[in-house]
């Protein structure tokens, strides 16, 4: 059976820079009857593994280290065995939530995990944080962008460890390159395509931004 794209939403607090903020965060689950892995496993472990429902786990992706991302890792990688992912720049990051628990793996550009028969490949898009990555599954038609890109625009980029000009970068070099019908599935709210952004997007490009 091919590999399918799962999703939840789970709700919790975000907390960066002396401020709380409640969220909805967006949970995906790629794989078929046999075998999954998580991308960004926030807040709800107990649903996430519901979820699951018994598959193997082969890994727990964070597109980054905001602790909305990551709240729930530990716990969904305890329960199943399964490792945590994350690109080593997001570490100071992911040590505000977990200090005394290192992700397993770290996440490289142009890494390629695959999964189902379907392959993810890593892309590397700082900005939002300094170890964002994207997942771009070709096979799939998909990216899944945690926090860098959502429908209407980039992610923020007006707290520590973020910075505007380099998210445009990533977004311009790693996400507009991409074909236009490739559906952008985002860590909060709806999904969108490359193509819808895309015009906006090298406005805020050709204007300097």
């Amino acid at each position: 059976m091919a590999a399918r794209i799962e999703h939840l939403v789970t709700s919790g607090t975000f907390t960066l820079d002396g401020g709380t903020w409640n969220v909805d965060n967006n949970v995906w689950i790629v794989g078929d009857d046999e075998e999954a892995v998580v991308i960004d496993a926030a807040h709800d472990a107990e649903a996430i593994l519901a979820a699951l429902g018994g598959r193997t786990l082969r890994a727990v992706v964070c597109t980054h280290a905001h602790n909305d991302h990551i709240d729930a890792a530990p716990e969904v990688a305890a329960a199943t065995g399964a490792p945590v992912l994350l690109h080593p720049d997001d570490l100071p990051l992911w040590k505000l939530t977990h200090p005394e628990r290192a992700p397993d793996v770290e996440l490289a550009d142009g890494a390629v995990l695959t999964v189902a028969g379907t392959e993810l490949t890593v892309l590397h898009t700082p900005g939002h944080a300094p170890g964002a990555v994207c997942l771009y599954a070709p096979g799939l038609g998909t990216v899944f962008t945690g926090d860098t890109l959502f429908a209407g625009g980039p992610g923020a980029t007006g707290r520590s460890f973020s910075h505007f000009p380099t998210i445009v970068d990533s977004i311009r070099d790693r996400l507009l390159t991409l074909p236009p019908e490739t559906v952008v599935r985002t860590g909060h709210g709806d999904s969108t395509t490359v193509g819808a952004e895309a015009p906006q997007l090298e406005e805020w490009i050709r204007r300097g931004h």
